[in-house]
């Protein structure tokens, strides 16, 4: 069996089994409909490790963990919010190089068996558009931008700047929760200025309550490239599934989770966990 196949078997497993959801947080990625609210600040903070991830510009492939992971949200006001998300180290741990075409192989400056860098900075905004109702889902929309912090020297970044437009969707339905994405992305080729590969972003996700504060939670999120024939290096389809569950006492939430990837380039599988915080922040007039 495939990983996508096993992907979906097993996240239709979950949904089947698994069921009030509040907006998704950690650890999915897979973006809610709902805002944060209006002066409301909402910041999370977690790790994850990816066993055998491919990096296939640089042609490196090992074991990446990533700490700290932080996210922002702030509540612009009742229907918009601003977003902040990104981590200051990520380490790989070396298990194989020189893998597949690997264009950017010649700038790597590493030596031993692990490089490093700090994770790109993604700014968005997310606004929603309709609020659910009993008929009806909510919608919202959503744009960000990915920026180039980690460089081609570690073999763990692209130098490239990435644009992604979402269109949100979200219903609850008794303690049964599911979000779904769908939206463009535009990712720059790193090794020519003058090219980008087109990508259709994708999320479904799931969280179901089993009782008061705890949570059931899944999904599987990625991207497909719309590009006829090899897509740019770099920019090939990505996608990855993660089951776990969240315990929420107050304003505070932790998360665990494990991830399985679906397609070579991803981790074969790994694991995150970590913690959301929600505060008042200040007042909006």
């Amino acid at each position: 069996m495939t990983r996508s196949r096993l992907g979906v078997f097993t996240l239709s497993a979950c949904l089947c089994m698994a069921l009030p959801a509040a907006a998704q947080q950690r650890p999915l990625v897979t973006e809610d409909p709902e805002v944060v609210g209006a002066g409301m600040v909402l910041i999370e903070g977690g790790f994850d490790y990816q066993h055998q991830i491919l990096y296939p510009t640089s042609g490196l492939q090992g074991n990446l963990l990533r700490a700290p992971l932080l996210g922002v949200s702030i509540g612009l006001s009742s229907i918009a919010e601003l977003q902040l998300d990104g981590g200051f180290y990520n380490r790989l741990s070396i298990t194989g190089s020189g893998i597949g075409p690997a264009p950017l192989a010649n700038m790597l400056d590493i030596t031993g068996t692990t490089t490093h860098d700090v994770e790109d900075i993604v700014l968005g905004t997310k606004i929603r558009v309709a609020a659910e109702t009993p008929t009806r889902p909510g919608f919202g929309i959503r744009f960000a931008t990915r920026l180039p912090n980690a460089g081609n020297e570690s073999g763990l970044g692209l130098d490239t700047t990435d644009f992604h437009a979402d269109v949100l969707v979200g219903k609850t339905s008794k303690s049964v929760r599911v979000v779904g994405n769908v939206g463009l992305g535009i990712l720059g080729d790193p090794t020519r200025g003058d090219n980008q590969n087109d990508v259709l972003d994708y999320g479904v996700s799931v969280a179901r309550a089993v009782r008061e504060g705890v949570e059931v939670v899944g999904e599987i999120n990625g991207r497909a490239s719309t590009r006829g024939g090899t897509p740019p290096v770099g920019t090939e389809a990505r996608g990855m599934m993660r089951l776990g569950g969240r315990i929420t006492r107050g304003t505070v939430r932790l998360d665990a989770g494990i991830l399985i990837g679906m397609t070579s380039r991803d981790p074969s599988f790994g694991f995150t966990a970590g913690a959301t915080y929600v505060f008042k922040g200040f007042d909006v007039k």
